[in-house]
């Protein structure tokens, strides 16, 4: 990475859809700054979600639906050297910003994520994070709820994201691995834990994992997504 990467201006891209409930909790977590650029990608909410973030000064744009897409188009819009993506309901620590900038600093060193930790107190949502952790660690696959954190460079270099309907996160670290070393910081990023409450977390846990390995064995993302939404598996 340039040696001027400690100055660089980032731009953070946040994908959202009727998230009027978490948008300005993620905003708040982004230190807003001159070196900090907010880019919210409404992909068509019918709630409150784009009204709230146009209060609170932040760019906001419009993009078709999906996590892929709205990312892309983010990074299309972002001005910023380095491209953070954030998930709606997850916060950022203090102080993210010169960390983001130490890590991509590294010799080799081509993208990175935080460690996660889930806001709820369930014993076993420590073991959905420690396993996690593990995962990103010892594999260095961080997924999206992580804040992956990239040079726009890096991100034009290796196609954006996928435009998939779901697993884009995944794939992309699978292009990122074969370029260099994912980095992750140790301070972690606070994430929501509606989804592992709303399917329990044994179900949400087994259920990704399925997601994985259909995915790794050549299942059609679009046929992983219905799986995912419940169309079918309904007693996983």
């Amino acid at each position: 990475m340039s040696e001027s990467i400690g100055a660089a201006k980032i731009s953070i891209i946040i994908p959202a859809i009727n998230e009027a409930g978490n948008i300005k909790k993620a905003i708040a977590t982004t230190q807003a700054n001159l070196n900090i650029e907010v880019i919210v990608v409404d992909g068509g909410s019918s709630d409150d979600t784009v009204a709230i973030a146009q209060s609170l000064n932040v760019k906001v744009i419009s993009s078709s639906p999906g996590r892929a897409m709205q990312m892309n188009a983010g990074a299309v819009a972002a001005t910023g050297e380095i491209l953070l993506f954030l998930h709606a309901d997850t916060r950022l620590p203090t102080g993210f910003d010169e960390m983001i900038c130490t890590a991509l600093q590294q010799p080799g060193t081509v993208a990175g994520a935080f460690k996660l930790r889930i806001d709820a107190s369930l014993l076993s949502l420590r073991w959905v994070e420690w396993g996690v952790n593990l995962r990103s660690h010892f594999y260095q696959m961080p997924y999206g709820d992580q804040a992956i954190f990239l040079t726009k460079a890096v991100f034009q270099q290796i196609g954006n994201f996928p435009e998939l309907p779901i697993m884009e996160d995944f794939e992309l670290m699978r292009r990122l691995k074969a370029k260099g070393r994912i980095a992750i910081i140790s301070t972690p990023v606070v994430t929501s834990a509606r989804r592992w409450l709303q399917k329990g977390v044994f179900k949400t846990t087994l259920l990704n994992q399925i997601v994985i390995i259909a995915y790794l064995l050549g299942v059609s993302p679009k046929q992983i997504r219905r799986w995912y939404r419940r169309e079918k598996f309904k007693k996983i």
